[in-house]
């Protein structure tokens, strides 16, 4: 490993960091709950002014991790083992020439190219980190009550800094963690136009429709003998329909079929994430799901995380559908640990997921000099 990984290292150190001086529990209490009342964290009552400062004081920290965040993405150059093929489709694009992408993403790199030229291809790329960067850091905002800790998870899970690679899918990706406060404040009508908006630059993202309102309907309402029928026969059809699905997928990515990504690999190490997480939820039900709706979509997310790695192997690329589910445990994993029963029971679990995310993102960034990956040596158009 070479010095410019330890950018990445710096990187996670310091916005963590940063993020230990945002307190936003109450913003985040009362804006979940949906309409204006969020906007009384800003009222009249009592201690106003201080809530006032301490916001102050999350805005100007938000900001900083916002920039560093943004400016190591958006001041990339040749980082990403698709960077080349992505500035290759820019020029198609701009020659009006077919090209797999969806109409919004090309849409966009084409009105950055009116703006700045033809193969000026690094405002494209800026572009594209910046917004991806917001809807991460505004949905962290938003959701996490423990914010510091949902942020190293985010880091260390490598959803960040595979963004720096992907780049379409994972701006659906931070766009789909952004919509979950909708459904979740039953606001269904602009969770859906969100998703819609994320699948214009990737189509993937319609899943999360039929996805996130299931898990959502299964943790407002009690269990019943056929939600668990409904569930037999979904495993049923994984295990038997998988022609089926994989015509289904094929339809829309046509280029999967028989390529380096439909391998048919199981992705071992989300599933020890999986499991591990949902080990925690059996832990402090109690606490903090049995009576909360919040935790229990994230809690019944993950079992669909879960799912889905372990009988969809056959499904190209499965990683990818699976963070869709499983990005929750960014927000599900600091409750569980706050709830926890017992004063060294918690303690050990705050150990324990520090110690396993940290080990994760010190193999992932050894892996990220592989020939299929490339996000490192980390270069940039400033000082290369």
């Amino acid at each position: 490993m070479e010095w410019s990984a330890l950018i990445y290292i710096f990187l996670t150190v310091i916005t963590v960091a940063l993020g230990l001086c945002v307190d936003n529990r109450d913003y985040v209490a009362d804006y979940m709950r949906g309409g204006r009342r969020y906007l009384s964290w800003f009222g009249t009552e009592k201690g106003n002014g201080l809530r006032e400062r301490q916001q102050a004081r999350n805005w100007i920290a938000m900001a900083a991790i916002y920039c560093l965040m943004t400016g190591v993405s958006a001041c990339r150059i040749a980082v990403g083992n698709d960077y080349w093929v992505y500035r290759d489709n820019f020029k198609l694009i701009a020659q009006n020439r077919h090209v797999a992408s969806e109409f919004g993403f090309n849409f966009i790199v084409k009105w950055l190219q009116g703006l700045f030229g033809y193969d000026n291809y690094l405002p494209i790329f800026a572009f594209f980190s910046i917004v991806t960067v917001w809807f991460f850091v505004k949905a962290l905002h938003d959701q996490g009550r423990y914010f510091a800790f949902s942020l190293y998870l985010l880091m260390t899970g490598g959803y960040y800094f595979n963004s720096l690679n992907s780049v379409r899918y994972y701006m659906a990706l931070a766009i789909a963690l952004f919509s979950m406060k909708y459904v979740l404040r039953r606001e269904f009508g602009k969770f859906i136009l969100t998703i819609l908006a994320a699948a214009l630059f990737h189509k993937s993202a319609l899943l999360v429709i039929p996805v996130y309102l299931v898990a959502y309907f299964l943790a407002a309402a009690p269990l019943k003998r056929w939600h668990y029928v409904v569930g037999t026969v979904f495993l049923g059809s994984l295990a038997f329909g998988q022609k089926l699905y994989r015509e289904i997928i094929f339809f829309f990515y046509p280029f999967y079929r028989n390529s380096a990504f439909d391998n048919g690999e199981l992705s071992v190490a989300n599933i020890l994430k999986c499991v591990c997480v949902l080990a925690l939820c059996l832990i402090c039900y109690r606490q903090s799901l049995r009576e909360n709706v919040i935790n229990r979509f994230y809690f019944f997310l993950n079992v669909i995380g879960l799912v889905v790695y372990c009988c969809g192997s056959f499904i190209p690329e499965v990683s990818r559908v699976g963070y869709y589910m499983i990005i929750s445990q960014v927000f599900l994993v600091p409750e569980l640990l706050a709830w926890m029963p017992w004063k060294w029971l918690r303690r050990l679990g705050y150990l324990g997921v520090i110690g396993a995310f940290g080990c994760y993102f010190f193999l992932l960034l050894k892996g990220m000099y592989a020939v299929d990956v490339r996000l490192l040596p980390y270069r940039n158009w400033i000082f290369n």
